[in-house]
């Protein structure tokens, strides 16, 4: 009976959170908005960092580089779907056979 009334208990709270009708964001757009958010915060920690060595500067310089290109390849690869990607083979599917081999 225990049972009965704790999955009843959860099913009305999980009924109440997730109502019928109710508009989700759209995850695309949230997951670019925490991206820059968060590609902000990190620049902005990387930019207190003082420098005294040429090394420290480079180091700054191609962590920022780095983060920027994370950021815009992630946002290209989320709004690529799937049929649209390159179906070009690299390699001749079986491969040859060598010219010693007969």
């Amino acid at each position: 009976m225990f049972v009965v009334v704790r999955s009843l208990f959860w099913l009305t709270v999980a009924y109440m959170v997730i109502k019928p009708g109710v508009d989700f964001p759209d995850a695309n757009a949230l997951s670019q908005q925490a991206m820059a958010a968060g590609s902000r915060v990190v620049a902005e920690q990387i930019s207190t960092i003082q420098c005294d060595s040429l090394q420290c500067i480079g180091g700054k310089a191609i962590a920022g580089h780095t983060l920027e290109s994370i950021t815009l390849q992630t946002s290209q690869t989320i709004a690529t779907p799937m049929h649209e990607t390159s179906t070009v083979k690299l390699a001749p599917v079986p491969r040859m056979r060598p010219d010693w081999a007969g």
